[in-house]
């Protein structure tokens, strides 16, 4: 072999050793450990405690909303409501209950608009503040918790909620009830009761269309936890149970 052809193979396997290597100054993946990892966002709370979060989205509704106050004072639970901001213009006496009876009351958008790309930051920022004035209006409680509606969050997102004052609050992917669908009142027990770990934020609603199914879940699983010694709490109270514990985000969103 000639020193030529030598100095030709050096120079190809230097450039495939610099193009193998990751660049050192691309752009992190804005994925859920990203977020997490700034603190931005909150799908879970790592703890050794048995605390969890009950959240209720989109009410509040006449017909359900007080069924579910109800079951919840019966097995002393506190839970969230994101509600949404044009509902409680309209039903402010059941906004005042749920304070009233030490449930947290958060912010869900005035009209239960979709973020989805590319929506501008004013949009965005006159969603969340109408809901807050709405909240505000009805309850005299200024809201610290934001949920974008159907889970669609992005930098623009975060960043005017982070300027509302706000914190934004998912959920965790294994306790997702999709209640939403109507998917049968054995399923939403079902997620819910094999998958309850510490530290989890579940999703139900308290508004779905047509006939729900959640308060008759809730009749089952409200006992079914508390008996496994499951204390249910706000979601701003089980960040205060934060530890160092690892969260398993392997699953896929939602």
């Amino acid at each position: 072999m000639y020193l030529g052809d030598e100095m030709k193979i050096i120079a190809i396997l230097s450039i495939c050793f610099v193009l193998l290597q990751p660049a050192a100054h691309a752009a992190p993946k804005k994925d859920r450990a990203y977020y997490e990892g700034r603190g931005d966002v909150v799908w879970e709370i790592p703890t050794s405690e048995k605390k969890i979060a009950l959240t209720f989205d989109d009410g509040p509704d006449p017909a359900d909303t007080p069924l579910i106050l109800d079951l919840l004072k019966q097995y002393n639970a506190k839970a969230t409501f994101f509600v949404i901001g044009n509902k409680v213009e309209k039903y402010p006496d059941i906004a005042r209950r749920e304070v009233l009876e030490g449930h947290e009351i958060a912010n869900h958008t005035y009209s239960h608009k979709y973020f989805r790309k590319n929506i501008p930051s004013e949009t965005i920022q006159k969603e969340i503040l109408d809901a807050e004035n709405a909240i505000i209006q009805a309850t005299s409680v200024k809201p610290r918790l934001f949920r974008p509606p159907g889970g669609f969050y992005n930098e623009n997102v975060i960043h005017v909620s982070k300027n509302a004052g706000n914190l934004v609050i998912m959920w965790s992917w294994h306790q997702d009830t999709e209640d939403w669908q109507t998917p049968g009142i054995y399923k939403i027990v079902n997620k819910v009761s094999k998958n309850t770990r510490n530290g989890d934020i579940i999703l139900f609603h308290d508004y779905v269309e047509g006939k729900t199914q959640t308060i008759a879940a809730l009749k089952q699983i409200l006992p079914l936890l508390k008996e496994r010694g499951y204390e249910f709490v706000t979601v701003s109270e089980l960040l205060t149970y934060r530890n160092s514990t690892s969260v398993d985000n392997t699953n896929p969103i939602k």
